[in-house]
């Protein structure tokens, strides 16, 4: 009867928005195993006593980057981890995108800008300002070339946080398509979904968004698994040893799919939205724990 841990954050006196949870603790049980949810950042949890550790919703990490990247160490060093300490330090940090363009994946073009360095804002079209060590939108906005004050102001205030920020130019494709997010697990595609655009003109960049408006299953098309399947392989160590992924995309100008993000750390997997797959993340949970 195997251990495991589905971990996620601690919501305090709010409900979880973790609405899968629930379903995966139940039927982990129903198959066989000894399965919980504890708090990653509970000093009480003995992680080395589970057989696997699987980073479930652990969405308040990005607002205690260190701590949580700290969690992973420690986490690791005493039992499996899915997804593996060295796939999650990579990819906790947004800057991988350089890394997958330079490797030949069809990403939004990036820059990024830390403290004391030009901000490089465009001039020519509609730009987004976000933090590479972010989630939920947070501390993400929309601007046009007019509101090159509004977007310092906000670069000013992530620096004094710490923040990096990636600058981006905006996607026009996303108000007409959408982002579409493909995701794998157990080594193979589970699902994909579409949703709206994220980021409202004007909104601010402090303000609170929803993060998956207008979700809706989508069937992924051969061009959007392609660019997927190259994303994953450029994954440093290769894709054999993650658990999941989700693979987020959005239409280039030229109306071919470029990789948004790669999600390989807390992905929320929207089983609400695709009941039929949760046969298949128990399974692959399972044998990940049998290892």
């Amino acid at each position: 009867m195997p251990r495991i841990a589905l971990a996620t954050y601690d919501p305090g006196a709010e409900p979880s928005r973790d609405t899968d949870l629930p379903l995966l603790v139940r039927a982990l049980g129903d198959a066989g195993a000894r399965a919980e949810a504890p708090y990653w950042d509970d000093p009480a949890v003995d992680w080395g006593g589970y057989d696997l550790v699987v980073i479930r919703s652990t969405w308040d990490y990005s607002w205690r980057a260190a701590e949580f990247a700290a969690w992973v160490e420690r986490a690791g060093a005493l039992t499996r981890l899915a997804n593996p300490a060295s796939v999650v330090r990579w990819n906790s940090d947004k800057r991988y995108l350089g890394e997958l363009a330079a490797a030949g994946v069809p990403t939004v073009p990036t820059r990024y800008a830390a403290s004391g360095e030009p901000a490089g804002l465009p001039a020519g079209h509609d730009f987004v300002i976000k933090p590479t060590s972010g989630a939920g939108a947070r501390f993400a906005a929309r601007y046009t070339p007019a509101e090159h004050d509004t977007a310092l102001r906000q670069l000013a205030r992530m620096h004094a946080e710490g923040l990096t920020a990636m600058v981006q130019p905006y996607m026009p494709g996303i108000d007409v398509n959408g982002e579409r997010a493909l995701q794998f697990f157990g080594g193979r595609l589970l699902h994909a979904s579409r949703k709206g655009a994220v980021l409202s003109p004007g909104t601010p960049y402090d303000a609170v968004k929803v993060a998956h408006p207008g979700l809706e299953p989508w069937r992924p098309t051969a061009a959007e698994l392609a660019v997927a399947q190259r994303a994953l392989a450029a994954v440093p160590g290769g894709s054999s040893g993650l658990l999941y992924a989700r693979v987020d995309l959005v239409d280039g100008e030229d109306g071919a799919p470029r990789l948004m993000e790669l999600e390989l750390v807390e992905p929320n997997l929207f089983l609400w939205l695709h009941p039929g797959s949760l046969e298949h993340v128990t399974r692959a949970i399972l044998t990940a724990a049998e290892g």
